[in-house]
């Protein structure tokens, strides 16, 4: 006999915070797509499908006084309206037996330990009325082996018979409906990771994988049975699918004085929308008992309608994807369950600080690209650019890609698609710093055996201060590999002794991307050391970077709130780092951008003067050649130069 008890300080809190934020945890989306497929159906096939005489019964009323079916001449085996066959605010017993079955009648012969629910005078209407049960149950054979699972649903008026074989069953007064318990659901592929420095007996003629998702049957130890009160009267025929699957309709097929409309019983809402895929038990061989954790209470009919209507949506978005057929435009619901899992791993106050600043992250993600792409189409100098740092981007977002790429099935094409834009606007960047030639190779060169090499060349004459940025720009990678590639080897040496692998490229990219997320913060050191050197930061992209750093203090709080590896999240807190010497860069070598700087810059956004001869805005009357810097730069001597070139960009 299951444990059970009533309503609890602890059982409330817990539901409460699982269903008091219901408005956001059910999502927008799917209220949105009910009322809007409600009303098409309403307004396209309503007229269409409902005849004269064919309006409701009056609910809870005329049950009793329902007419006689071998009287009516214009009987419909389909009813059209449907309403309560009980009243609400009512007591019900309520009984559940567990068993691989699909009938286990009579109930005085089964065996009593699968009986897991026996409530009584559970009232419907109540809001406070709230239960627990836990039991154990035993995991039969032909479960074991891909069988069902079934929950067998009896309930009854209070006092009245549950089993219908007995003679004193009555079907106005009682009724009974099963549910499956376990999902068949696609297995995760298994990774086959091997040491590659281990030698293994096993066939180089390994069987092909197949091709189709393999099915497997898994179960969830967590329910909640919603009985769902105040339903009103339905259209049985437009009644969305979701909604329809929970009802059941009276068992005598009894209609009303018009032969058209029936009745129904209370809604048993075996609500498995909160199971999560990542918490499922595949039942195999081994497993032989698992628990059994029911949570009993009245749910309201609004939040049912769309808990049914979104989890049914997900559900077949699955087997769709599972049969191997076209993937839905929503996705597998895999991203679906992701978000799930962190509505109910998060706090409800700390989920909706993170939605709020979800959306500034995408606004500051926005106007960094925006203002990085205009502070770099204007840009006519490579003073400050260090052209290394941007090759190295390049190559390091090129790693997380093709990383990306060979975990794809654990990765989103909205992820693949926002890196790849990201290596396409890095590329970018270095056509505007230096052209890019195809060259015979030199006598000098390391390549001579290729017919071309891809060479880079400066766009003009390079001023001293261009000069002098080249140099310091290769004096701080050279002190970067000495730190950085002992750190790579060491990395992939240990990676190699001790971790597992799909194949070797498999082992380099994983070696790659795992030392761009740990060392990655090195290739941003150059660009400081370049400011350090030329004392100035007038020519950095003052609002892209303060839009990219606003948004890794946002990413530092995804870090604490969503569940991820330690070492990515180690990677979202390196930047903070820059971004305190960056700030300090930008304290010290102070920028005047209304006036014209020593690169001949006057400000981020400013544009190209329109007519030839044109003073910069705000000092007119003076004569250009009186502007001074408005930071030193570190002469060769340690001596300050002179002002560059005084025009505008």
């Amino acid at each position: 006999m299951p444990e059970s008890r009533g309503a609890s300080t602890g059982g409330t809190a817990a539901r409460q915070e699982e269903t008091g934020g219901s408005m956001f945890k059910s999502l927008l989306q799917g209220l949105a797509i009910f009322m809007i497929t409600q009303f098409a159906v309403n307004q396209f096939f309503g007229s269409k499908t409902t005849p004269a005489g064919s309006s409701a019964p009056k609910a809870n009323v005329n049950f009793e006084d329902r007419a006689d079916a071998t009287a009516l001449t214009n009987y419909s085996a389909i009813p059209y309206n449907i309403a309560p066959i009980w009243p609400d605010g009512g007591g019900v017993d309520i009984q559940v037996y567990v068993s691989p079955n699909t009938a286990i009648f009579p109930l005085s012969k089964q065996p009593k330990d699968i009986l897991v629910v026996d409530e009584k005078n559970f009232q419907i209407g109540n809001y406070e009325e709230n239960r627990e049960i836990h039991a154990n149950i035993v995991i039969p054979k032909e479960v074991q082996h891909n069988g069902t699972l079934w929950a067998h649903f009896f309930v009854a008026l209070t006092g009245n018979e549950l089993d219908p074989t007995a003679s004193t069953f009555d079907p106005a007064k009682a009724y009974t409906f099963s549910k499956p318990l376990n999902h068949y659901l696609p297995k995760k592929k298994a990774r086959k990771l091997k040491n590659l420095l281990e030698k293994t007996d096993e066939p180089e003629d390994e069987p092909e994988e197949p091709r189709v998702p393999q099915i497997g049957s898994f179960y969830h130890p967590n329910f909640t049975m919603a009985v769902i009160p105040n339903t009103g009267v339905q259209n049985w025929r437009q009644m969305h699918p979701a909604l329809r699957k929970n009802i059941v309709l009276e068992r005598t097929g009894a209609r009303d004085e018009s032969g058209m409309n029936g009745w129904y019983y209370p809604v048993v809402f075996l609500n498995t929308f909160w199971q999560l895929r990542s918490h499922m038990t595949e039942l195999n061989d081994t497993v032989t008992e698992m628990p059994l954790n029911i949570d009993l209470y009245n749910m309201a009919n609004w939040k049912y309608s769309i808990l049914a209507s979104v989890d049914e949506g997900m559900k077949q978005n699955q087997q769709q994807a599972a049969s191997g057929g076209p993937m839905p435009a929503s996705g597998d619901g895999s991203e679906f369950e992701k978000f799930k899992e962190i509505l109910l791993d998060t706090n409800a106050y700390l989920l909706g600080t993170t939605f709020f600043v979800s959306i500034l992250h995408m606004v500051f993600e926005g106007l960094a690209f925006k203002s990085d792409i205009s502070h770099w189409r204007t840009k006519k100098d490579n003073v400050g650019t260090s052209v290394r740092t941007i090759l190295a981007n390049v190559f390091m977002q090129t790693v997380i890609f093709l990383y990306l790429v060979d975990n794809s099935e654990a990765t989103s094409w909205m992820i693949l698609a926002s890196q790849g834009f990201g290596i396409v606007l890095e590329a970018w960047k270095i056509t505007k710093t230096v052209n890019v030639r195809l060259r015979e190779p030199g006598p000098d060169s390391s390549f001579k055996f290729l017919p071309y090499v891809v060479v880079f060349e400066d766009k003009h004459k390079l001023s001293e201060t261009e000069k002098k940025t080249q140099e310091y720009d290769q004096i701080a990678f050279r002190y970067l590999y000495i730190i950085a590639v002992p750190l790579l080897l060491a990395y992939a040496v240990y990676s190699l002794i001790y971790e597992t692998h799909k194949s070797w490229y498999s082992f380099v990219i994983e070696t790659l991307v795992g030392s761009v997320y740990a060392y990655g913060f090195l290739m941003m050191v150059p660009s400081l050391y370049i400011n350090y050197r030329l004392k100035s930061v007038a020519h950095m992209p003052s609002k892209a970077l303060t839009y990219k750093f606003l948004n890794t203090f946002i990413d530092d709080l995804f870090a604490f709130t969503i569940r991820m590896p330690f070492l990515h999240r180690l990677a979202t807190l390196r930047d903070d780092v820059i971004f305190f010497v960056w700030l300090y860069q930008k304290y010290k070598y102070k920028v005047d951008y209304t006036r014209v700087n020593e690169f001949g810059q006057g400000g981020e956004d400013e544009e190209d003067e329109s007519a030839a001869g044109e003073k910069p805005k705000g000092l007119e009357g003076q004569d250009t050649k009186e502007l001074k810097p408005s930071a030193p730069v570190a002469s060769a001597s340690g001596n300050e130069t002179k002002a560059g070139a005084k025009k505008r960009r």
